[in-house]
């Protein structure tokens, strides 16, 4: 018994010691995701591996083995109103979305989309978009038709994407994250318009966690790691883009001609925007009136973004 007892207390010394790497769910297929894999291998120094899953914000509200996840702020606030432990760390990238149009449906202004059909994909950051560069135009909901679609990364895109329904004139115009408006656009050539409005609407793609990771003193440790080398990358990609295109096209079945093309519409944040709360505040109105529930309160929504981890790497990053 005595060499079994030994072993035993062997194996618990052994996994006691060891560190769970961080675990962070994120949708693989986005350009706005890049930057994670890209700090892994490039700059990430915590007590363990990071590694990366096919997910989002809804995985992590659920599976307590995950310590991060990423997407864009429309999703954050779905799951918030249901989940206020969770918390928002870190902006990783803010993208302009663009609707684009065919002149040849008699388009040349916003205006025009009135009586139009016009794509995207119901119930994402996509869907809000489109909304309020309407709206901007004067155009409530009614007064054109939504048509779901999906996107497309690479020509030749396929039935049921937009880029495709829209030279099929399934649609007039389609409103979308990248590169499926950029191949729309492609695809129509001169008959292509587009609009955008970063001040009006921009994609929020963040960082997040839970209160009870960021509580746990090992995981907030990696975490703070992780986000340190989030603010290289972004460096780089600020600073020497031509240096990732390649790496980016690579990494979510690009032309790596379409993400130079595409990459100005991305802002590569590294921060929490001083504008955040009242952006979460009036898009957390939009979806508890699509979603059937009630608003989140200013209080909460202040209390659903949480400062300190960037404070810490900011803190760190000055102390030599």
């Amino acid at each position: 018994m005595k060499p079994t007892l030994h072993l035993f207390s062997l194996a618990s010394i052994f996994f006691t010691l060891q560190v769970p790497a961080l675990k962070i769910a994120t949708s693989l297929q986005w350009i706005e995701h890049t930057p994670q894999p890209y700090a892994i291998k490039n700059f990430y120094k915590g007590s363990d591996t990071a590694s990366l899953m096919s997910g989002g914000v809804a995985n992590i509200v659920t599976d307590k083995t995950i310590d991060l996840a990423a997407n864009a702020e429309t999703q954050g606030l779905k799951q918030y109103s249901s989940h206020r432990n969770l918390r928002l760390i870190y902006v990783i990238v803010e993208v302009g979305y663009r609707i684009v149009a065919n002149k040849a449906s008699g388009i040349n202004k916003l205006a025009d989309l009135k009586g139009k059909k016009v794509g995207t994909m119901p119930g994402t950051s996509a869907a809000y978009f489109v909304n309020k560069l309407l709206g901007s135009a004067g155009l409530a909901p009614a007064d054109y038709s939504v048509v779901s679609g999906s996107v497309c990364m690479k020509t030749p895109c396929g039935s049921g994407t937009l880029p495709q329904m829209l030279t099929g004139k399934q649609v007039d115009a389609f409103g979308i994250w990248e590169p499926a408006v950029e191949l729309g656009a492609k695809a129509l050539g001169s008959n292509a318009v587009i609009f955008q409005n970063a001040s009006i609407y921009r994609e929020v793609y963040s960082l997040y966690s839970t209160e009870e990771k960021l509580k746990d003193a090992t995981t907030r440790k990696n975490i703070v790691a992780f986000v340190k080398a989030l603010d290289q990358t972004l460096d780089v990609f600020t600073k020497n883009p031509s240096t990732v295109y390649a790496t980016v096209a690579s990494a979510v079945g690009m032309d790596e001609a379409v993400v130079e093309a595409v990459w100005p519409d991305h802002k590569w944040s590294g921060d929490l925007p001083a504008d955040l709360l009242d952006f979460l505040v009036e898009e957390d109105q939009y979806l508890a009136k699509q979603d059937g529930r009630a608003v989140v309160s200013r209080a909460e929504l202040a209390n659903f973004i949480d400062p300190s981890i960037l404070d810490e790497v900011k803190k760190s990053s000055t102390v030599r």
